[in-house]
C-alpha cells in the first residue's frame, strides 16, 4: 500500500487517537491508517488486527484521500421523518389535550392518531408508522381500557342487583 503522512504530525495524532479511543472499531480504523503510514503491507495489518483485507485497504485509502477527518464515523443519513421534528411538540400537545368533540371518540387510539396526522398536520402515516411515531415520542399503547365519560358505577351495581337471573342454578 502506498500511503504517506498527509500532514506533518498525523502519525503522532493517530497514536494519541489510538490511545484515547474507547470504541474498539474506531480504534482499529486509526490503527489501520497508522500502520499503513508506517509502511506495513496490507496482509501484515490483516494478521495484526484480524480485519479483512478489503477493510484494511478501505480505511488506509480513506486516510490517504481525506486525512484523519475521513476516519471519523459518519452518521447515517436515513430518510427524514414525515412529521417534521419542529411539529412534534405540537402533535404531542394535541394528543395530550385529549379527544375533541369533533373526533367522535372518548379516547384517542392509533387510528385516531393517523387521522389527526393526516387532517391536521397534512402528513400520511400508516397505522404501524403512527405507532412507531407515538413510541418515539414517549407514548405507550399499554393502557387500561378507558371508561366512558357517562359511565356510572352506581347504576351498574343497581342493574346487577335488580336484574333477573338469566339461568337457573
Amino acid at each position: 500500500m502506498n500511503v504517506r503522512e498527509r500532514k506533518p504530525g498525523d502519525v503522532e495524532r493517530l497514536i494519541e487517537l489510538v490511545a484515547d479511543e474507547d470504541d474498539a472499531t474506531q480504534r482499529d480504523r486509526y490503527r489501520m491508517a497508522l500502520l499503513a503510514i508506517q509502511g506495513w503491507e496490507a496482509l501484515r495489518i490483516v494478521q495484526a488486527l484480524g480485519a479483512p483485507r478489503r477493510t484494511v485497504q478501505a480505511w488506509a485509502y480513506r486516510y490517504r484521500d481525506g486525512g484523519i477527518a475521513a476516519l471519523r464515523p459518519v452518521p447515517p443519513s436515513g430518510r427524514p421523518p414525515k412529521l417534521p421534528r419542529e411539529r412534534e411538540a405540537e402533535f404531542k400537545a394535541r394528543l395530550d389535550a385529549g379527544p375533541r368533540e369533533t373526533d367522535g371518540v372518548c379516547t384517542l387510539r392509533g387510528r385516531d392518531a393517523v387521522r389527526i396526522l393526516e387532517r391536521e398536520f397534512g402528513v400520511g402515516y400508516s397505522l404501524d408508522g403512527a405507532y412507531d411515531l407515538l413510541h418515539r415520542l414517549g407514548y405507550s399503547c399499554l393502557q387500561p381500557r378507558p371508561r366512558h365519560e357517562k359511565n356510572d358505577p352506581a347504576a351498574m351495581k343497581r342493574f346487577r342487583e335488580a336484574a333477573p337471573l338469566l339461568s337457573a342454578p
